[in-house]
């Protein structure tokens, strides 16, 4: 059985997953409408990871006999710039998500959840991987700048994501 503040701090977290997961639609719907259809493509992927992501944790919570609590998601923002900007934002966003993982990991470790520790390990090291996904992009993008054919190349090679 899990402990109350842990499943509600998991609670926070689905929505918070689910939240990232409805600004990541955005941003794709946003890019298909500019014709970068290589950034709607990584994008909407993103979009299904945290769903995952979100998706992993409910499933957790009822695997430890917890109570799963939806939360309201509010709309996203729009209009989120030219490529860099949009990218400058993408990284910003999983870094605010890797430190509401690394809160929740402290709630574990307050409440000696050691499964619940073991669990959130694989969301640590995934952030880890998602913050320097978007660095990466964000860094080639910063070297092109935000037009011209070397801009194509890369929404090309986004389009490539699977």
């Amino acid at each position: 059985m899990i402990g109350k503040k842990l499943q509600d701090a998991i609670n926070n977290q689905i929505q918070a997953e689910m939240s990232s997961a409805h600004l990541y639609l955005a941003m794709s719907v946003e890019s298909e409408e500019k014709n970068l259809k290589g950034f709607a493509h990584w994008l909407k992927l993103q979009y299904q990871e945290e769903n995952g992501h979100a998706f992993k944790l409910i499933d957790y919570l009822l695997e430890r006999g917890g109570s799963v609590k939806l939360q309201a998601i509010e709309a996203p923002a729009s209009g989120f710039g030219t490529p860099v900007e949009l990218f400058e934002k993408v990284l910003a966003h999983e870094i605010h998500i890797s430190k509401l993982i690394n809160k929740l990991y402290e709630v574990a470790l307050e409440e000696k959840d050691y499964a619940a520790q073991i669990f959130l390990q694989w969301f640590i090291t995934e952030q880890v991987e998602e913050e320097a996904n978007a660095s990466a992009v964000l860094e080639r993008l910063k070297f092109v700048g935000d037009k011209g054919g070397s801009l194509l190349y890369i929404d090309k090679e986004l389009g490539k994501r699977d």
